[in-house]
């Protein structure tokens, strides 16, 4: 799916969203979503604006959940595991994180 430089730069920004650092992972996959096409692009915005969503929740208080609805609409394009992710789990656990302080959702590996 990605070149070698290109899951570098994934994995740098799924280690950015594990850690809370969501911003930071939004801006590290923008750079990928801004050259994909296809199913990799409907992947690559999906994890972007869950990442937002999280980000306005906890750094703005945002609890209208509008980026979460956007990115629920690109997963739901895809199959339930896509590009090494289980993206069934990481939506549930994007969900739960919304509601609970202090989660810290992991983008889980499928299978």
């Amino acid at each position: 799916m990605f070149s070698a430089a290109d899951q570098q730069t994934f994995g740098k920004g799924v280690a950015l969203f594990g850690s809370g650092q969501w911003w930071e992972a939004h801006e590290a996959w923008e750079e990928l979503w801004l050259e994909a096409g296809g199913q990799e692009r409907a992947f690559l915005q999906a994890l972007i604006l869950l990442a937002a969503a999280l980000h306005k929740r906890w750094h703005h208080g945002s609890l209208t959940g509008r980026n979460f609805h956007k990115a629920v609409k690109y997963l739901d394009t895809l199959p339930d595991e896509y590009g090494g992710v289980d993206l069934v789990r990481l939506r549930a656990e994007v969900w739960e994180a919304l509601h609970t302080p202090g989660v810290f959702p992991q983008v889980p590996p499928s299978g």
